[in-house]
């Protein structure tokens, strides 16, 4: 069965049955606007790349200017946790990317299943990230602390400082991914996120892989670079 029917300029369209025609099937996927999603989570990851890459630049400054505070602050960090830390994301990105494809190929308890493991393994880097702190913090060793500011030299200060800052806004990230995952679970619980459409979780796992990359520049530059 076909049926015809006139746009406002007067042009006649054929619809063959129910189904889409091709023209059909181009305007759901343009009106849906996966590119455009896609785009502007690239961007947001570029903005995300100039803020952390600023801070970079600021570390290797100083460490160029206090190059033996840096390295008598170093080997005062928990290297354990932080190889810890650098395995758990490496693999909460892999349990992210399976859970993409099971959702890709239908499979809703295991796309459910992956993205519940990617959680906790977030939630096992802040668990450590809290220890590793709090010892710190009850060394005295925290910003603004007047023991470190009167017992340590000026680059060991400025060491923990950058520190504290760019360990603490990247745990920030983590959890703003954490938080993600949870509407992303109840979206796919709910089926507002399906085989069909999966932009939402294909950015959450983007800004995921840009968390996990980000600490691979972390972890070596505090707790290897001595």
């Amino acid at each position: 069965m076909s049926t015809t029917s006139v746009d406002a300029h007067g042009h006649s369209n054929n619809h063959a049955g129910h189904g889409y025609g091709d023209n059909d099937q181009l305007y759901v996927h343009f009106h849906r606007d996966d590119y455009g999603s896609k785009f502007g989570m690239w961007l947001f990851l570029f903005t995300e790349v100039l803020l952390f890459g600023g801070l970079f630049v600021l570390y290797y400054g100083y460490r160029i200017a206090y190059p033996q505070d840096y390295h008598h602050a170093a080997m005062e960090l928990n290297i354990v946790m932080g190889a810890v830390n650098t395995l758990v994301l490496l693999t909460s990105s892999l349990t992210m990317v399976l859970s993409i494809v099971a959702l890709r190929r239908e499979n809703i308890k295991a796309s459910l299943l992956y993205l519940f493991i990617t959680f906790g393994f977030g939630a096992t880097f802040c668990v450590n990230k809290y220890f590793e702190w709090s010892a710190k913090i009850h060394h005295g060793i925290y910003p603004g602390s007047l023991e470190l500011q009167e017992s340590r030299p000026a680059g060991e200060v400025v060491f923990f400082g950058l520190y504290y800052l760019m360990t603490g806004l990247h745990t920030f990230h983590v959890i703003v991914g954490m938080v993600v995952m949870v509407f992303c679970y109840i979206f796919i619980k709910t089926g507002t996120i399906n085989s069909d459409k999966y932009i939402v979780l294909e950015n959450a796992g983007l800004y995921w892989h840009l968390v996990d990359l980000i600490w691979i520049f972390l972890f070596p530059l505090f707790y290897l670079l001595h």
